[in-house]
C-alpha cells in the first residue's frame, strides 16, 4: 500500500531541505564535484555516440580525456594569458578613458561640467574607483585561482572526478532507477526524461551558443582593431548564457570603448556595432534555434530569477545548479498543471453532468 500524500510530501521535503543545506554549508567545498558532474553530463552524449561507432566505454572516456585535455592545454597557452594582459590594462586605461570623456563633455557643455561641478568630481572619481577596484578585484581573483589549493581542486580534482563520473554514467543512471519508489517509478523517469531533453536542449545547446558567440566577437572585434576585443569577446559570449545580457553588456562595453579609441573614424566605430548586430542576428536566427530550439520551456525572466536567486544565497555553486534547477521545477510545474486541469478540482461537476447526458 503506498503511503499516504501527506507523509510522501513530508520525506520529500525534508529530503529538498537537506539538500538545499548541503549546498549552502559545502559550497565551495563541492564545488570541484558540481563542475566534474557538469561536464561528464554534457560529455556523455560524445561518449555514447563513440560507443554506438564501436568503442568500448572505457576507450570512449580515455578518448574524450585526451582531446580535452590537449584541448584545454592549448586555451592555457595561447589564450589565458592574453586574456588576463588586456583585463589588466583595459583597467589601468579606464581613468584615461573618463579623464577624455569629462574633457569632451566639459568641451560640449562648459556650463554644466565646470571643473568645480559635482558631475565633473563624480567622473573623475568613478575613474579612479574602477582602477583601484577593479585592480584589487582582478589581483584577488588570480592570486586565489593561482593558489596552490585551488590550482590542485580545479585542475585535478575536476578532471578526475569528470572522467571518474563519464565512465560510469550509464551505471549511475542504472542505480538511481533501481532506487526509486516502485508506485512512482513510471511517473519519476518520465519526468527525468523531460528534465535531461530540457537541460540538454539547454545547457548544451547554449554553452555551444557562448564559445561560438564569444569567438566570434574576439576575432571580429580584434579584426576590425578595437583594443580589448578579446576581453570584450570574452565577457559578451559568456554573458549570452544570460538572455540579452551577453548582447547588452558586450555591445555597451564595446561601443563605449569604440567611441574613444575610434572618435572621428566612423567608419572603425560602425563595424564595431556591426560585429554585435551581426551577431545577434546569427544567434537569433541560426544558432539559437538550431543549438537550443524553441522546445525548452525555459522563460528567460524565470532564468534570470533563479541565477539570482541561487547566487545570491549559494554563490557560483549556486549559479551552476540554477538553471538544473530551474529546468527541473519547470517540468515539475507543468506536470502539476496537466494534472491539475485533468482533475476533478479543475473540471467540477459540470463536466461530470455533461459526460453524464452525453451517455443518455
Amino acid at each position: 500500500m503506498a503511503l499516504p500524500v501527506r507523509d510522501q510530501v513530508k520525506y520529500w521535503g525534508a529530503a529538498t531541505a537537506v539538500f538545499l543545506v548541503v549546498l549552502w554549508y559545502l559550497g565551495d567545498v563541492i564545488l570541484p564535484f558540481v563542475l566534474g558532474g557538469a561536464v561528464a553530463y554534457f560529455l556523455d552524449p560524445v561518449a555514447d555516440r563513440l560507443e554506438r561507432m564501436g568503442f568500448s566505454r572505457a576507450a570512449a572516456t580515455a578518448t574524450i580525456t585526451i582531446i580535452g585535455s590537449i584541448v584545454f592545454v592549448a586555451l592555457m597557452l595561447l589564450v589565458v594569458p592574453s586574456l588576463i594582459e588586456q583585463a589588466l590594462a583595459l583597467f589601468n586605461v579606464i581613468p584615461k578613458v573618463f579623464d577624455d570623456l569629462r574633457n569632451f563633455l566639459t568641451t560640449r557643455f562648459p556650463d554644466l561640467l565646470d571643473s568645480s561641478s559635482t558631475l565633473h568630481q563624480s567622473l573623475k572619481t568613478v575613474g579612479e574607483t574602477i582602477q583601484d577596484k577593479g585592480g584589487e578585484l582582478l589581483q584577488a581573483i588570480f592570486s586565489s585561482a593561482m593558489s596552490i589549493i585551488n590550482v590542485v581542486m580545479l585542475l585535478v580534482i575536476v578532471p578526475v572526478v569528470a572522467f571518474y563520473l563519464l565512465y560510469d554514467w550509464d551505471n549511475m543512471v542504472a542505480k538511481i532507477d533501481d532506487m526509486l519508489p516502485r508506485d512512482h517509478a513510471p511517473v519519476v523517469r518520465q519526468l527525468a526524461s523531460e528534465i535531461d531533453q530540457t537541460l540538454a536542449s539547454f545547457i548544451r545547446g547554449m554553452g555551444t551558443v557562448c564559445l561560438v558567440l564569444g569567438t566570434y566577437y574576439a576575432v571580429a572585434l580584434m579584426l576590425v582593431g578595437l583594443q580589448f576585443g578579446l576581453v570584450v569577446g570574452f565577457v559578451a559570449g559568456a554573458l549570452t548564457f544570460i538572455p540579452y545580457v551577453g548582447a547588452f553588456v558586450g555591445g555597451a562595453l564595446a561601443i563605449g570603448l569604440g567611441l574613444f579609441q575610434f572618435w572621428g573614424d566612423w567608419l572603425s566605430l560602425g563595424l564595431v556595432g556591426g560585429v554585435f548586430v551581426l551577431g545577434q542576428v546569427i544567434e537569433g536566427n541560426v544558432l539559437t534555434p538550431k543549438l537550443v530550439g524553441s522546445s525548452v520551456g525555459l522563460h528567460p525572466v524565470w532564468l534570470i530569477f533563479a541565477l539570482s536567486v541561487f547566487g545570491t544565497l549559494f554563490g557560483f555553486v549556486g549559479m551552476l545548479v540554477a538553471v538544473p534547477v530551474a529546468a527541473a521545477l519547470g517540468v515539475i510545474a507543468r506536470f502539476l498543471i496537466a494534472n491539475y486541469k485533468d482533475s476533478r478540482l479543475y473540471k467540477g461537476l459540470s463536466e461530470k453532468a455533461s459526460d453524464k447526458a452525453q451517455d443518455e
